[in-house]
């Protein structure tokens, strides 16, 4: 099986060219009208001035070939910036416009536009000036030649062009700045759009990260733990069925069933991004209280729990510690091998704490923590808490979850 070649799709310098033609080609469309409007008037100026005969005709018949000459390279040229097709569009132009004066005076009328198109098409600096200068000398050539070549008509007008060429080469200038400023917006707004698009696209990223994160958190710390319960319970039930226990086999199979039934709406509460199901209809220290039943049900252990100066909690961080308790007593269940295990709620002094310790084997500093510790970490350090594990290989171990809580008007809740 053979793999295709693919194209790779757009890159931002395309985009950005895409913008720069956009105003360019917005641009040119003005010079296509100005352009026809001139030529237009410059024609109606020739007829209504009284230009009659051999004059007028080759005077129209240069308006026509500089019309024509626009059409085949001047156009193409004002889109593509083809510097070839510029080059030979101007010279029919600035050829073309003193043909034009050399037979009526009115056709000066043309240099309004001649000029602007010098400066558009060459771009550069320097050969605008060129143009304009060629520009000049052709337009001055045609009003002396008009005259005869007189010396009195050559010092008159010169003086008057070169005046022109002054005015036309500072208004190129002014022109070219204006394009390059309207070429450097352009790609100033390209690159904030590419830049809003890359930030989109990061935070989209990032949002599906956190969410997966959140995700793998939920399941972890709900239905991870809850088919953990129903192995060990069915495993119980097992062993006890093997013994003939029929009261013990049945305990587990109500605990496995209860499980399962918590399993089955907490898998409904996450599709559905609710609260944990313990918390929708009870406070977190009555959820307490539920859990650690359940878990000595299960366990067989002595398991305490005692809640102190508890008040209403922000939901947030109620979700946060109950989830921390969980997690603490599935590695208890797991890891620790303790015969009594106290969970304590307690709020004072602008926050509410945790702990939660058993008498189990404990463990070293040199252990890190795993995907549930480290999980229970990130969880208390989103609601602004700290978490301290504290645990010695022999003398059990002692989690505490802090969570900052704004003072309130405090009702023990048991």
């Amino acid at each position: 099986m053979t793999a295709e070649a693919t194209t790779d799709g757009p890159t931002a310098e395309d985009a950005r060219g895409v913008v720069l033609n956009d105003v360019w080609e917005q641009q040119v469309r003005w010079w296509d009208a100005a352009f026809g409007v001139i030529v237009a008037l410059t024609a109606a100026a020739l007829v209504l001035e009284g230009t009659r005969g051999v004059p007028l005709l080759v005077a129209l018949g240069a308006l026509a070939a500089i019309v024509v000459a626009y059409l085949l390279w001047g156009a193409r040229a004002a889109r593509t910036r083809e510097r070839r097709l510029a080059v030979a569009y101007l010279v029919v132009l600035v050829i073309g416009t003193g043909v034009a004066v050399s037979q009526a005076g009115i056709a000066t009328f043309l240099m309004f536009i001649a000029f602007a198109q010098v400066w558009m098409l060459l771009e550069s600096i320097r050969q605008g000036v060129i143009g304009c200068v060629a520009l000049t000398v052709s337009v001055t050539t045609g009003i002396v030649a008009a005259y005869g070549f007189d010396a009195d008509v050559v010092l008159d007008v010169v003086p008057q062009m070169f005046v022109t060429l002054l005015f036309a080469v500072a208004l190129g200038l002014w022109f070219h700045l204006a394009m390059r400023r309207a070429e450097e917006h352009a790609r100033l707004l390209d690159e904030l759009r590419a830049a809003q698009a890359e930030l989109a696209r990061t935070n989209h990223e990032a949002g599906v990260v956190a969410e997966r994160e959140r995700l793998a958190r939920e399941i972890h710390d709900t239905l991870a733990q809850g088919f953990t319960s129903v192995v060990m319970q069915a495993q119980a039930a097992t062993a006890a069925l093997d013994l003939g226990d029929d009261a013990a086999v049945r305990e587990r199979l109500h605990l496995v069933e209860d499980t399962a039934r918590d399993n089955l709406a907490e898998a409904r509460a996450l599709v559905a991004a609710f609260a944990p199901v313990a918390l929708q209809d009870a406070s977190l220290p009555q959820a307490l209280r539920r859990l650690t039943e359940r878990f000595a049900l299960e366990t067989e252990q002595v398991v305490s729990f005692e809640a102190d100066g508890v008040g209403a909690l922000p939901p947030a961080t109620e979700v946060v510690l109950l989830r921390a308790a969980q997690e603490a007593l599935t590695n208890v269940r797991r890891h620790a091998r303790a015969m009594t295990v106290g969970v304590r709620l307690a709020q004072a002094d602008g926050s509410v704490t945790l702990t939660v310790a058993d008498d189990g084997e404990g463990f070293g500093p040199d252990v890190d923590d795993g995907f549930g510790l480290a999980g229970m970490r990130d969880r208390v350090r989103s609601v602004g808490g700290t978490l301290l594990v504290e645990s010695g290989i022999g003398t059990g171990t002692t989690l505490r979850a802090r969570v900052p809580v704004e003072d309130a008007t405090q009702g023990v809740a048991g």
